[in-house]
């Protein structure tokens, strides 16, 4: 009996040893992962394209063998985090708490709403994490690095412009329309009608427009200013119609930008619609709109038929693959920021956000976009993403139910904007796949025998 109950004993110290070294074996395989955290308002396509835009990152880097540090090979673990951005701040910053503080991830990529980043930004230097932010565009987020950049240097502008310094470039993108104002028109004066968001990120651009169009040669006829959720822009249309308006200059990232494309095509308003506007960019626009987004020009990284980089092509076609749709800026950005994140970690080997930074800080990182490069410390807004014809730019346009590259289009941008920072060199980017910019037919029909 002594002796089966000594059998039973070993037997069970046996099981109980092996499912420590299970366990121990588990927990440094667990340990040997490196999480990021992807926040943003995953309700909305733009939270939702980071995440899937990293997540095929993600899969193609462990495919690959994952991570390469200190001799060992580490997967990417990705933590969603919803952020519910769009209609509470305080919620994005409890969302950004959760993945810091509880998921224990190693780096933040996303983020979109100006008001939630900036609050967001304060959980980030308290705990000095690394945050690659892909959406969000308004200036402070870096310009208060330039104030006090040891606080705030873990911030990285990834995916979208800032709306100071992208200024030259979604003015830029405006140029293919007023020259074709002036051939097929015969207006060497166009008239402008600005039509902006009630929105932080777009203060700037609004303070801005009626100067450089009128440097530009453009004569501005109005500023409508309707909210970001407007869901009728019909009165604002109206108005831009009586003003004899030739083009639309848009600056639209909440759902009016919907509104307005399709009242915009309804209405066959007789004026070229350019610029930003966060949802005439989507695939699922033509759909949504009944197609009446045609022959819309509009702010993106890239298009359907984008050859910008390398590595273009590839994204576009994984993509397309896995979700049947073409990623926003947002999607180029997650994917973008991991590969980034691959490539620093590697060339540092290290984890650490100080060793790190100083890393980031030196690469020209070519992705999706382009070539991702930042703006040193000494700046005045420290680690922005650069904008030029040799790093980040696009513009593209609906014809017929697919995008098309149309800007830049080789050539040089305007002397107004040169003035105010923008770079020179513009006339030696011509992207393979682009295409001449288009007036509609009907603005061309209209302003036929007229001025």
């Amino acid at each position: 009996m002594q002796e089966v109950k000594k059998g039973v004993g070993i037997l069970m110290l046996c099981v109980t040893m092996l499912a420590v070294i299970l366990f121990m074996k588990t927990s440094v395989v667990n340990a040997q992962e490196i999480s990021v955290g992807i926040i943003g308002p995953m309700k909305f396509s733009l939270g939702d394209h980071s995440w899937k835009g990293a997540n095929i990152a993600a899969d193609e880097i462990n495919a690959a063998g994952g991570i390469k540090l200190k001799g060992k090979s580490y997967k990417v673990k990705l933590i969603q985090a919803d952020d519910d951005c769009m209609t509470s701040v305080p919620n994005a910053v409890s969302a950004m708490k959760r993945l810091v503080n509880v998921s224990k991830v190693n780096f933040v990529v996303g983020g979109y709403r100006s008001e939630a980043v900036l609050a967001q930004q304060e959980v980030m230097a308290d705990n000095k994490i690394i945050f690659l932010g892909t959406g969000s565009s308004a200036a402070e987020q870096n310009e208060r690095l330039g104030k006090n950049f040891e606080r705030y240097k873990y911030w990285f502008r990834i995916g979208n412009g800032n709306a100071k310094v992208g200024i030259p470039g979604w003015f830029g993108m405006i140029e293919p329309v007023i020259r074709a104002v002036r051939k097929d028109l015969g207006v060497q004066k166009p008239r402008v009608a600005i039509l902006i968001d009630k929105n932080k990120w777009a203060e700037p651009i609004a303070m801005m427009s009626n100067k450089l169009f009128t440097e530009m040669g453009c004569e501005v006829v109005g500023v409508w200013r309707p909210s970001a959720t407007a869901t009728n822009v019909s009165t604002e249309l109206s108005a831009i119609k009586s003003a004899n308006a030739h083009i639309i200059f848009t600056q639209l990232a909440g759902p009016s930008g919907n509104a307005f494309a399709r009242q915009w095509g309804d209405l066959k308003i007789p004026a070229a619609m350019a610029g930003v506007n966060l949802e005439a960019v989507k695939e699922v626009a033509w759909e949504a709109t009944g197609g009446r987004v045609n022959y819309a020009l509009v702010s993106d990284v890239v298009a359907t038929s984008s050859e910008k980089t390398k590595y273009t092509k590839h994204f576009l076609t994984a993509f397309k693959k896995k979700h049947n749709d073409s990623p926003l800026y947002t999607g180029s950005g997650g994917y973008d920021s991991i590969y980034l994140l691959k490539y620093v970690i590697e060339k540092a080997q290290s984890l650490d956000a100080d060793v790190l930074i100083p890393v980031i800080e030196k690469t020209a990182f070519t992705g999706t976009m382009g070539t991702l490069r930042f703006t040193p410390p000494n700046a005045v807004n420290p680690h922005d993403l650069i904008w030029g014809p040799d790093y980040y730019w696009g513009g593209i346009q609906w014809i017929d139910g697919k995008r098309y590259d149309v800007w830049p289009d080789g050539h040089e941008i305007s002397p107004a904007l040169i003035a105010i920072g923008a770079t020179k060199g513009w006339d030696k980017v011509r992207p393979n796949g682009t295409r001449d910019y288009v007036l509609p037919p009907w603005v061309v029909e209209y302003w036929k025998g007229r001025k």
